[in-house]
């Protein structure tokens, strides 16, 4: 009897033809089903506690019903097309979840939550939720899988962080302000993959949380247009929000391309940032900027410079670089090139870098450090000046 009452408690179904939302409970193997959820709060797959589960060939759909609240929704992966938390483990594969309800994340991992997947398309068109998404500490893996999202990023994460690991696929995000490619406040691994940004910037790192790209081709257009916005590519910062611990944003790209359409390369603000770079092929957006490390609208003025270092490994750099007065900016490289300025309009922030025998600079404009340990015959002055510690070193 006991038993009968907890399947009747863990089987929350919602019968619409062959259709049904369901709490999914240990041991579950499911192929060819159809989950649908409309109702608000609910998930058209949620699977919790110690359960296992494995779900294939299923056509999974968020139809309509709203979260509670945002934060519910973005924290905690409540009304999700595929919610799992709770030290709950779900295999999904060869399968088609979409999500068309207002705050209705597509796939999301919560609370030690573990989702593997395999195959998969995820299309989420509602407001205010991304693609596939982890929070509080969830893992997701992915291979070959097909993300679109139209309001928040295609790869994404939240409050409490966590893991995601993604091997082949295509990630493309739709919206504009905040809907990149990917978000991270988490640890982002992506590899052999194609990731875009249409109207908004490629990557976004938060606080103490990485981003790591292996041959992936990243693609973003910045159209940010809050005031005091700074344009680029890929930004490393700290909010306010206190959903990323405060900390260093790693970024690593290697192998692979990044084209900025808009704005910037990258931007680093009110944060502590390494950048590491290893031939990756960076195509710059008619700006010609490569990296900006200033204050800007996050943080309290006057201590909201950015803190970069930018490592270079048979690496091709090109465009400006500006570091403002309250921001710092070490560049190492190894075995690589560099064409363009630092801070043309005179010195700024401090500003240092340190170039290995096999590494050369090409200015394409005046430039100003606060200290360099290399070799200055590296350095072509192609017709401007080096400055270094306040004195003309070419």
């Amino acid at each position: 009897m006991k038993k009968c009452i907890w399947i009747l408690l863990l089987l929350c179904i919602c019968l619409t033809g062959d259709a049904l939302a369901v709490t999914v409970p240990d041991g579950t193997v499911s192929d060819g089903e159809t989950y649908l959820a409309t109702e608000n709060d609910e998930s058209a797959v949620d699977v919790s506690g110690t359960a296992n589960a494995v779900i294939a060939n299923a056509d999974i759909q968020k139809q309509s019903g709203d979260a509670s609240s945002a934060d519910a929704s973005s924290f905690r992966g409540v009304n999700a097309a595929v919610r799992v938390y709770d030290q709950a483990t779900l295999e999904l594969k060869d399968s088609s979840i979409s999500a068309e309800a207002s705050n209705a994340t597509g796939v999301f991992a919560y609370d030690g939550g573990t989702i593997r997947m395999e195959n998969c398309t995820v299309t989420v068109t509602g407001g205010g939720a991304g693609g596939v998404q982890v929070a509080g500490g969830g893992t997701l893996t992915g291979s070959n899988l097909e993300v679109t999202s139209a309001s928040k990023a295609a790869i994404r994460s939240d409050r409490g962080g966590g893991t995601m690991v993604l091997n082949g696929g295509t990630y493309v995000s739709t919206g504009k302000n905040g809907c990149p490619a990917i978000y991270s406040t988490a640890d982002i691994t992506v590899s052999d993959a194609t990731c875009v940004s249409e109207q908004s910037r490629a990557v976004i790192i938060e606080g103490k949380n990485t981003v790591t790209l292996e041959n992936v081709i990243l693609e973003g257009n910045d159209l940010s247009s809050k005031e005091g916005s700074v344009r680029a590519n890929v930004l490393l910062y700290q909010s306010a929000s206190g959903d990323a611990e405060e900390g260093t944003s790693i970024f690593t790209m290697t192998g692979g391309e990044m084209t900025s359409h808009s704005g910037a390369m990258f931007y680093c603000t009110n944060t502590s940032s390494v950048i590491n770079l290893n031939h990756a092929k960076l195509n710059l957006s008619e700006t010609e900027t490569l990296l900006i490390v200033s204050a800007g609208r996050w943080g309290k003025d006057g201590r909201n410079g950015g803190k970069c270092v930018l490592n270079t490994e048979n690496q091709s750099l090109t465009g400006s670089i500006s570091v403002d007065a309250i921001s710092s900016l070490r560049i190492q490289m190894t075995e690589s090139t560099f064409t363009g300025s630092i801070n043309t309009e005179g010195e700024g922030g401090d500003v240092s870098m340190i170039m290995d025998e096999g590494s050369t600079w090409t200015l394409t404009g005046d430039s100003y450090l606060g200290a360099f340990d290399g070799n200055l015959e590296s350095v072509e002055a192609n017709g401007y000046h080096l400055y270094i510690g306040g004195s003309e070193a070419l």
